[in-house]
């Protein structure tokens, strides 16, 4: 979904756009690690990830200290397989923060997997979920990923929005029905974010299980937001566990807002390094 955002933006120049994806988060936003033993002899390491390009960013140097001091066997990323580069700092610059970690996992020899699986997914909330409400907010969370990830206008963000509507049959299957064009897209943000700001607008921690929703009560975003989690819970997290189980040294790369639910305590307490 999110490489359709960037090909129907690709007509305007992304380098135009402000602030850039290249800038280097706050200091609190910034990623860490903490290590769990898991009965059998393995463990599994959790690295809260951040979406930066930067090659100065801090979370480079603590990712590669991660991976030494804990040595894993097998490491999990999100998001596709892109491959790496030639050296440390073009992958970063050309594929970001997971084609580190895979950089990493080469070097050292260590098979990888990928962790999150979108289809599968999305077919969870088609169970959850009703087809206006879902495809509303699935086209609103690849908005805010778009954003964060290029640093889109306005004026980009609602020219991708209109393309990705019109090819949404493809990977949201079922809602063809709902949502057909952009004025009924706006009818629906209007009916389920009454109190919202411009959907172009929607803030990040609509969709981030770790953050309150703007200091709105919205129980269609909280409703959305917990059959991710729930997802994720019963279908992805476990069968980390079980290769730890195993006796693996298991190393998750994920980003920080999707750590498992039974570590949101605030990031001190959480994180060991």
């Amino acid at each position: 979904m999110a490489q359709s955002f960037v090909s129907a933006a690709s007509s305007q120049p992304l380098s135009s756009a402000s602030p850039s994806i290249s800038a280097t988060p706050p200091a609190a936003a910034r990623a860490s690690y903490y290590t769990e033993q898991v009965a059998g002899g393995g463990s599994i390491t959790y690295f809260g990830a951040v979406c930066t390009q930067n090659c100065q960013d801090a979370q480079f140097a603590r990712l590669r200290q991660a991976f030494e001091t804990n040595r894993p066997t097998v490491v999990f990323f999100e998001k596709p397989d892109c491959g790496v580069d030639s050296t440390e700092t073009a992958t970063i610059n050309n594929f970001g923060e997971a084609g580190y970690v895979r950089y990493l996992a080469q070097q050292h020899q260590v098979p990888t997997q990928r962790l999150d699986d979108p289809l599968a997914e999305y077919a969870y909330l088609q169970t959850r979920i009703e087809p206006e409400q879902l495809k509303l907010f699935c086209l609103l969370r690849e908005s805010v990923r778009f954003r964060a990830q290029t640093g889109a206008t306005k004026t980009i963000t609602k020219k991708a929005m209109a393309a990705l509507i019109d090819h949404s049959s493809y990977f949201l299957p079922g809602t063809e029905g709902v949502i057909r064009n952009m004025a009924e897209f706006e009818t629906a943000y209007r009916k389920y974010c009454p109190l919202g700001s411009k959907w172009w607008q929607a803030p990040a921690a609509w969709f981030s299980p770790r953050l309150a929703a703007d200091n709105m009560s919205n129980l269609y975003i909280e409703e959305f937001k917990g059959a991710v989690r729930d997802f994720r819970e019963q279908t992805l997290y476990g069968k980390l566990v079980e290769q730890a189980k195993t006796g693996q040294r298991v190393f998750v790369f994920i980003n920080r807002d999707y750590l498992p639910l039974a570590h949101k305590e605030p990031l001190k307490a959480v994180y060991q390094h």
